[in-house]
């Protein structure tokens, strides 16, 4: 069976362009116009996928995003944010909530497709780390079985991509990792798209992790490196 994926937008023409170009792709799309339709049709049958318009006549995009993400019955289906706005802010409040990748309006039909491709290999692909494992670097502490880091034994609220992607460093530290391999690796995107995720992703993480902020080293012009010690 094709993946079922879930569009969430008021605005006809954008509902036409992507039913169109991600039924071309293989994909079994279903649509709704306002947050009261997508609840419905998540209800009757969760999809494998959301794409999700910030802007909605009765409940915000990001409203949605985090009742969604809140529900354990739902807080795995990956979300992908849909809208005119640009800025640095809108992409920051979405991650936050959770959400999966971000993309703004107007978009590259292909670079959509793609992005749509990567974020549901992401979601179906298995951990490299142990499940057992549990991962010490100085003050910050992750506990893989458990889905939890903390720093100074102060747990870490997290979103889920976040923890990929420090679990991702910290199980190479020492070594410098590419935002090329982060975004293969985390986010499933193919090389050679062109995105700031990875830094907008580091920059929150590091406020998170606080006192372990340096902990995490950039490397100009290449990439990130989780200190060894």
């Amino acid at each position: 069976m094709s993946e079922r994926i879930l569009i969430v937008d008021d605005e006809p023409d954008i509902l036409e362009l992507l039913e169109y170009n991600l039924s071309q792709a293989g994909y079994t799309v279903v649509t709704a116009a306002d947050g009261g339709a997508a609840f419905a049709e998540v209800k009757r049958e969760p999809p494998d996928l959301i794409l999700l318009d910030l802007m909605l006549p009765d409940i915000s995009g990001t409203e949605i995003c985090r009742r969604l993400k809140k529900d354990t019955a739902t807080e795995d289906i990956p979300i992908m944010m849909i809208t005119a706005r640009s800025e640095e802010i809108d992409r920051v409040v979405g991650f936050e909530l959770g959400a999966d990748d971000y993309i703004t309006k107007p978009f590259s039909p292909r670079e959509l497709v793609l992005r749509v491709q990567a974020v549901l290999r992401r979601s179906k692909r298995p951990s490299q780390t142990p499940r057992d494992a549990r991962l010490l670097i100085g003050t910050l502490a992750i506990d893989v079985p458990r889905h939890l880091a903390t720093v100074d034994d102060e747990e870490l609220v997290l979103t889920a991509l976040e923890f990929k992607l420090l679990l991702d460093l910290a199980s190479r530290r020492g070594r410098v990792q590419t935002r090329e391999a982060l975004l293969e690796r985390v986010w499933g995107y193919a090389r050679g798209i062109e995105t700031r995720t990875v830094d907008t992703h580091v920059k929150r993480l590091r406020e998170k992790l606080g006192s372990a902020r340096n902990c995490i080293e950039t490397v100009r012009g290449v990439g990130y490196r989780m200190r060894d010690s």
